[in-house]
């Protein structure tokens, strides 16, 4: 892993040099055209800077004071009163990547004696954090122990909080990142990045004894995740492709935990060289995908791609960096080669419950068939309660299956607006089977016994839904049944179809993409007698972009007209897509 290793860092020193003359005076960043600056830019930067450090035990870079810098960011950090819990602990890892013992902690020295008590005081601070925002609670702990700030440490209590709460909001032990809004059971990549900031804090503890006692419990949950893997990663090494804020970080991710996992000896000898095989490919995606290698930056919005406002160029880079940092100084402990076999893609289809109990049932159906490449993901999961499609129940495949980033259309899906409310068969299920049907097909199918919005609410005593995806070869036959449950009028229908291509130049030779016959949809029944409107021209609409390339065009099928349902009768809706699925050339 030597190569990979010099790589990696060679990179991160490339992407940092390019973003370190961004941090102004006063510690804040400087935007790149076309974005706006977010508060927290500088706590990224600092953890970047200090994972640098922290694999170097360098103090510059391309003549910049990294230390000078640091400083500056978390000074702005400590003056910023509306700082987030997660600025704070992206802030405090970054402190202490330069050393536990804060007379020998070089940023330290740089603070004044009130900015060191108020940083104390941010670090104590305490929200009654849910999901991820306990891990940040947890890297603030660990910082404020580890720097001597406090007698008492706190981490051990707040890791139990954290463990406890992923066996309250999962009957099968895999972390949801609940919140207060929508409907609870977020199971999406946010996931991995809790359990890989818990473990770099972690590491970085004062006590080691603590470490070693804690680790082992952390892993128990984070091993359900790495054992999905196989599964989820496409053979041309896309990674972790539904949810909230994947993209790059849908690979950085699943890059990071594998390290992580191998460098604790959390893999045995016999699984090594698969996931040697996974890391391989998600890295390769990575590096071709979102890295201008002319110029050494990150391209992850642009005029073909887009990401989520908070995650602008600057944090998305500072992040890459320090992540690439973190992979070089593990590539060099373990010594292990990438030289291994490539794993060979099987037909099959698999759901993983994520949660199974009386009022609902989550998890993740994957299918991938080996002849043509088609390799979906299909989330029944919740989705914060945004207006956005990254979480909706269809079949997620970029290049063939793809959606608009930060942007809410039923794709792939029908939508019934009954009462100026928007319903789509998503977010949770009951009854989940998986099965085998005709001529070597899969079949997933899920009821819904009370239907829900668009913004995750459940609507009570309206009606039901029942649905089935039957997956054979490339071909995919959606069916959905409502059953109402009291006569109501449906205000309007609506099925998209959006058709993308990938990145025109930052693309992976060899990966997926539609053919000339594009998803070839033929409607095979429809009780809604909803009709197709002429094909949108999209390609030049700055709003249909996704993480991977570029909306063209948008298919609609839709009723206009109101309808009035009869209770008790079954209304249908079933359409079958044949994707022309090709290679890059």
């Amino acid at each position: 892993m030597q190569n990979f290793a010099n790589q990696c860092l060679d990179m991160a020193r490339s992407i940092l040099g390019h973003n370190l003359a961004a941090i102004k005076e006063d510690g804040s960043i400087a935007p790149l055209l076309n974005e706006a600056s977010l508060p927290e830019e500088s706590a990224h930067a600092l953890a970047a800077i200090g994972e640098f450090y922290r694999a170097t035990r360098e103090t510059t870079l391309d003549n910049f004071d990294i230390v000078d810098l640091g400083a500056r960011c978390l000074k702005h950090q400590i003056a910023n009163v509306d700082a987030s819990n997660r600025a704070l602990a992206y802030s405090a890892l970054g402190l202490l990547a330069f050393g536990p013992a804060k007379q020998r902690n070089l940023i330290w020295e740089k603070l004044t004696e009130e900015e060191r008590n108020e940083l104390d005081k941010r670090l104590l601070s305490r929200s009654d954090a849910k999901g991820s925002l306990q891990a940040f609670n947890i890297a603030k702990s660990v910082a404020r122990f580890s720097m001597g700030l406090s007698k008492k440490d706190e981490t051990g209590r707040l890791i139990d909080e954290f463990l406890t709460q992923i066996g309250t909001s999962s009957s099968n032990g895999f972390f949801s990142d609940d919140n207060d809004q929508g409907i609870s059971g977020v199971f999406d990549v946010s996931s991995l990045m809790s359990f890989i900031f818990i473990r770099q804090a972690l590491k970085m503890h004062v006590n080691l004894s603590l470490c070693e006692r804690k680790l082992p419990s952390v892993r128990t949950f984070a091993e359900k995740l790495i054992k999905i893997l196989p599964d989820l990663v496409r053979s041309d090494g896309l990674g972790w492709a539904y949810g909230r804020g994947v993209g790059v970080y849908g690979q950085i991710y699943c890059i990071s935990i594998i390290l992580q996992f191998l460098r604790d000896g959390w893999i045995n000898a016999e699984k090594q060289p698969v996931y040697l095989d996974l890391l391989r490919r998600l890295f390769q995606f990575f590096f071709v995908t979102y890295l201008d290698h002319e110029n050494g930056t990150l391209v992850v919005n642009d005029a073909e791609r887009s990401a989520l406002p908070s995650q602008t160029t600057r944090i998305v880079s500072f992040d890459t960096a320090r992540y690439l940092c973190q992979w070089s100084r593990l590539a060099n402990i373990l010594g292990l080669s990438l030289n291994v076999p490539s794993y060979v893609t099987k037909t099959g289809g698999r759901f993983v419950f994520f949660d199974k109990t009386n009022s609902k049932e989550q998890g993740l159906f994957v299918y991938q068939d080996a002849a043509s490449g088609l390799h979906v993901q299909l989330p029944l999961t919740g989705g914060r309660g945004r207006l956005e499609s990254d979480a909706l129940a269809f079949p997620h495949a970029p290049g063939i299956f793809d959606w608009p980033v930060n942007c809410y259309m039923p794709v792939l899906l029908p939508e019934l607006t009954i009462h100026g409310v928007k319903t789509i068969p998503s977010f949770y299920g009951k009854h989940c089977v998986t099965g085998l049907g005709l001529k070597n097909s899969f079949t997933f199918s899920y009821e819904q016994p009370e239907l829900i919005s668009c913004d995750e609410k459940i609507l009570s005593g309206l009606g039901s839904c029942k649905v089935t995806w039957t997956f054979s070869g490339a071909t995919v036959l959606a069916d959905f049944i409502y059953k109402f449950k009291q006569p109501v009028t449906i205000d309007s229908f609506r099925y998209v179809i959006p058709l993308s291509v990938p990145h025109s130049s930052y693309h992976l030779d060899h990966s997926f993409t539609l053919g000339e016959n594009s998803l070839q949809a033929t409607v095979l029944k429809d009780d809604f007698g909803a009709t197709w409107s002429e094909v949108k021209n999209v390609y030049q609409d700055p709003a249909f972009k996704t993480y991977y390339g570029k909306i063209c065009y948008l298919q609609v099928l839709e009723r206009r007209t109101a309808l009035n349902v009869k209770a008790g009768k079954e209304y249908r809706f079933q359409i079958e897509l044949k994707p022309d699925v090709q290679l890059i050339a």
